[in-house]
């Protein structure tokens, strides 16, 4: 049998009790890794309930895969006992840093596109993959500056990534226009450069307008902008994962469902809106 694009939402705490309490019409939820990453607790415990009843995938924002000084321990041990407990659709994190010399930014920075960052960041994710014992997805991350001149591509360093390790890519659609507005790049050379048989995951989100940039706040409804790279890209990438991916102004749990069905509209049909 081929397999089917599946269709999710990020589990939010201002969402749990509708999760919990009947059949919400998902075929998966998302959790931020960091948030259950407990021994025990009522964290940990909603988890497992929310488990019961659907695929989990658990999405990280710390791993710090981009760092030079390596990946913490202590920090894959927490993270592997989570995934041993969860048994996770799929375990992702950032193309990005947070940390060095044992400070933690809680920032999601950019790294430069050159071999010497590769070769960190390869070395990086296979030590997690190997602490983890499963592959990754690396997600392509929105950026507000760029780290010294580039030797490549930001979607030519994913593939680079993907080649050495096995690893998969989560692509988030509004990454890439965020970026691509930012920067005064092409969002369709991107996601036309892209490796798509490595994406398994897709997420869908909104941003703002700061004062010069383009924000990834995950504050905003999927805006038509996003929704018109991802009918281009969707084709090109087979039965991937789709996600709407809400952190800040959480809305009702019927609206994100209703962004939902947008999204399955336009995998089975291409058109974003109803007719």
């Amino acid at each position: 049998m081929m397999p089917r694009p599946t269709f999710g939402l990020g589990l939010r705490k201002p969402h749990y009790a509708e999760f919990l309490s009947h059949k919400v019409p998902v075929d998966f939820v998302e959790v931020i890794s960091e948030n259950f990453m407990v021994d025990g607790g009522q964290p940990r415990r909603i988890l497992r309930e929310v488990r019961e009843r659907y695929p989990v995938a658990l999405h990280g924002v710390s791993m710090s895969l981009g760092s030079a000084d390596g990946l913490d321990p202590a920090y894959l041990a927490r993270l592997r006992a989570l995934v041993d407990e969860v048994d996770p659709l799929f375990v992702s994190d950032h193309l990005s840093w947070s940390r060095i010399d044992g400070f933690s930014a809680h920032d999601l920075l950019p790294i430069p596109y050159t071999q010497e960052a590769l070769s960190v960041v390869c070395a990086n994710i296979d030590r997690a993959q190997a602490a983890l014992g499963r592959t990754m997805l690396i997600e392509n991350p929105s950026s507000y500056l760029a780290l010294g001149p580039a030797e490549m591509t930001e979607w030519a360093f994913l593939e680079s990534v993907c080649d050495r390790t096995g690893c998969g890519v989560l692509l988030d659609v509004n990454n890439v226009f965020v970026s691509a507005a930012n920067h005064g790049f092409d969002a369709l050379d991107y996601l036309d450069g892209l490796p798509h048989a490595r994406v398994r995951q897709v997420h869908l989100a909104g941003h703002s307008q700061g004062e010069q940039l383009l924000i990834d706040t995950h504050d905003r409804p999927v805006p038509p902008s996003v929704w018109d790279l991802y009918a281009h890209v969707l084709p090109k990438l087979g039965a991937v994962a789709t996600m709407i991916e809400r952190d800040d102004d959480i809305p009702p749990l019927a609206e994100l469902l209703g962004e939902l069905a947008t999204a399955r509209r336009i995998a089975a049909t291409g058109i974003r809106h109803a007719a």
